[in-house]
This record gives C-alpha cells, structure tokens and sequence, in this order.
C-alpha cells in the first residue's frame, strides 16, 4: 500500500448539511484544447480526464442534493496589475502570469468550460487575484459566511498550486477543508502524488468524487 492510498479520507457517516462544492479554474484556459494555454502544458493527459470527469460527477451530486456550489475563476486586467499590489511582481506567479498573458479578461481562456458553467443561482467568486481562492479582494469568505458553509470540498487547477493554496487558506481560517483528489489534477503525476502524500493531511481530509456522493447522500438524502 501506498503512501498516496493510505491517506484519511471523509466517510459517509461525517457529513454535514453545511457543506459547499468549490470549484477552482474550471476555465478555457485549463480545459479548452484551442484556446487553453495552460491546457498544453499538462504533461499526464490522464490525470486531467480523470479531474474533469471526477468534478462533473461532484458537480452532479452537489446540485442534485442542493448544496452550493461555488464557481472561483482567475479573471485579471491587461498586464494583470492586480498582481503587483504594493510591490512589483518580480517572483513566481506574480511575474510569470503577466508575461504569459493568460486569465485577461476578455480573453477566450477566461470563460468556464461549457461542463462547468455556472448555473442561475451559483456564486461566482469576484476580485481574486493570488494562488488562493481568497488572495486579493475575493469575495469567497463572504460568500460562504452568508450561505453559513463551514466544510469545503474543492476540485480545480493545479493541485499543487491553487488548489493547495486555497487548502491551507481554508485551514487557517477555520474552514473545515476536503480535496476531492479525483476532481483535481497538476502538470505532472509526480506533484499531484506530492500534494496527496504531504500536504492534505496537516490542513484537511482528501476524498474523492463517489465518496462525496455518498456523503451527500448520507447526510441529506435525495430532494
């Protein structure tokens, strides 16, 4: 056995009512073959056909059982001036986003993915600008707050980057945190097994899409 299958994952039992899907960067950008970028750069094929088809599975549940659903996209100004806030951005994504020029809106990389788009009554998270579901101005603690979800369950791009991100953000805020690993994908096998194998378990609890189901089941039957 290993170390990746040896992990905590959510029972059925656990569930609670208060409980919201968060999917992070279901955009063009990662899905769509034309006009994704970052789509190109995912080396294990796989790995992202596995995360598109696990989060379309939670996304069903979530919406069949009535629990909110919260869409987080990457949406920047032309030259991504959110990024540099009071320091130039001289490192890391901060840097590299605005020389790539991808998540500028109006451009085709920004819109949802036709799968995932978000339906009437389904927030979607506005002025994020970082890694984290909640970096810069986002609204994602405020909507939350006022839907009164304390257990998050997130699905999106890249695990070891946005994805984890927003784990550990979660953590430290007080947020109950499950990543539903087979609705997640990163660039390579590699640093998907690396977030799966280190990181989840001191922030939250991983699961995957059928146990998130279940869950759902368990806790609120079928509406």
């Amino acid at each position: 056995m290993t170390a990746v299958s040896a992990m905590p994952t959510v029972s059925a039992t656990s569930a609670r009512p208060n409980a919201a899907l968060v999917l992070i960067e279901f955009q063009r950008e990662w899905l769509d073959p034309e006009h994704g970028r970052l789509h190109h750069l995912v080396e294990d094929r796989d790995l992202l056909d596995t995360a598109v088809h696990g989060a379309a599975a939670a996304l069903a549940a979530a919406r069949t059982h009535g629990v909110p659903v919260i869409h987080v996209p990457l949406v920047l100004s032309p030259g991504a001036p959110e990024l540099a806030s009071w320091t130039p951005a001289v490192l890391g994504l901060r840097a590299a986003i605005p020389k790539a020029g991808t998540w500028i809106q109006g451009s085709p990389g920004v819109e949802f993915a036709e799968a995932f788009r978000p339906a009437p009554d389904e927030p979607v998270v506005r002025g994020r600008a970082g890694a984290s579901a909640f970096a810069g101005s986002s609204d994602l603690d405020l909507i939350l707050r006022r839907l009164a979800v304390t257990d998050l369950y997130l699905a999106g791009f890249a695990t070891h980057v946005c994805v984890e991100s927003t784990l550990r953000e979660a953590h430290d805020r007080g947020y109950t945190a499950h990543v539903v690993h087979d609705a997640c994908a990163a660039f390579t096998r590699a640093q998907q097994d690396h977030v799966r194998e280190h990181v989840i378990h001191h922030f939250g609890a991983e699961t995957d899409a059928a146990t998130f189901a279940a869950t759902l089941d368990a806790a609120l039957g079928t509406r």
